[in-house]
């Protein structure tokens, strides 16, 4: 009832409202974000969604929407992708200095509705919908579901071109380079939504290795009014940082909402 009722103000006032975080977490996670040296350079990156962060143990996220954006713009293919039972992986090649954006680009389509009396549920892709839902389906919903999921990664002395936001969905856009995370150190971002600031928003803050500690240790950050957060890294680790919101703006026809969500995967070294 409460999903119901939120729903019902998010379009009467096109505010844009948090989401709940989902049970399983999302991630990418690099074996390393700052490399040096000029030969032969790589990294590999594993895939996944899990109970405990950066362990496997649920399944592994597919690679069909996997964009890695080189420092000069360009799109590098991604090298011996494979996919297990609890993850997928892959390797990055850095044959260029800079810093390198890799990213799951998701955007689905969600749909319920009823055939012959009875509740149905549907989830795919929006050139699918037309023919796997049936003609004969009445009270139709479909709801947009985008997600990015990202980490960063550079080579030498990061730069920022590949930080350039596209202006679709929500998006991180580091003010602080995301490969110059230090321990004690504070942190300034921003986040967009479809290029735009995103007051509001409430950022969930989580450093791995939670399987070995008997609290989540996490923390939440909110955006001001300009979209912007901050935050002071309190110990160094990998960290995973994720926000979501629903709001009506879909850009699908026939969809009148959307979820759109937003994970990252930074590490931050010590002092």
């Amino acid at each position: 009832m409460k999903s119901i009722i939120r729903t019902a103000v998010v379009l009467a006032l096109s505010a844009v409202v948090p989401v709940a975080a989902h049970a399983h977490k999302a991630w990418l996670l690099p074996s390393s974000t700052v490399l040096s040296g000029t030969d032969d350079l790589a990294v590999t990156i594993d895939a996944a969604a899990s109970n405990d962060l950066f362990y496997f143990d649920h399944r592994p996220l597919q690679l069909d929407s996997l964009v890695v954006t080189a420092p000069d713009g360009s799109k590098v293919a991604a090298e011996n992708a494979s996919t297990g039972k609890y993850r997928s992986t892959f390797d990055v090649p850095l044959k260029a200095p800079g810093t390198y954006r890799v990213a799951l680009v998701m955007d689905n389509l969600f749909a319920t509705y009823k055939d012959g009396g009875k509740e149905k549920r549907w989830r795919g892709k929006k050139e699918n919908i037309a023919k796997e839902i049936p003609a004969s389906a009445t009270d139709l919903v479909v709801t947009q579901s985008t997600r990015r999921l990202e980490t960063f990664v550079t080579a030498g002395a990061p730069d920022e071109a590949a930080l350039k936001p596209i202006g679709a969905g929500l998006e991180l856009e580091p003010v602080t380079h995301p490969n110059d995370l230090v321990e004690k150190s504070e942190a300034e971002f921003k986040l967009l939504l479809d290029g735009k600031p995103a007051p509001g928003v409430k950022i969930e803050i989580v450093r791995g290795g939670i399987r070995y500690r008997n609290q989540l240790g996490d923390a939440t950050v909110t955006t001001d009014a300009n979209g912007v957060f901050k935050y002071t890294w309190p110990e160094p680790g990998m960290y995973w940082l994720e926000a979501s919101v629903e709001d009506d703006k879909a850009t699908v026809e026939g969809a009148k909402q959307r979820r759109a969500g937003y994970a990252v995967t930074l590490e931050v070294l010590p002092e």
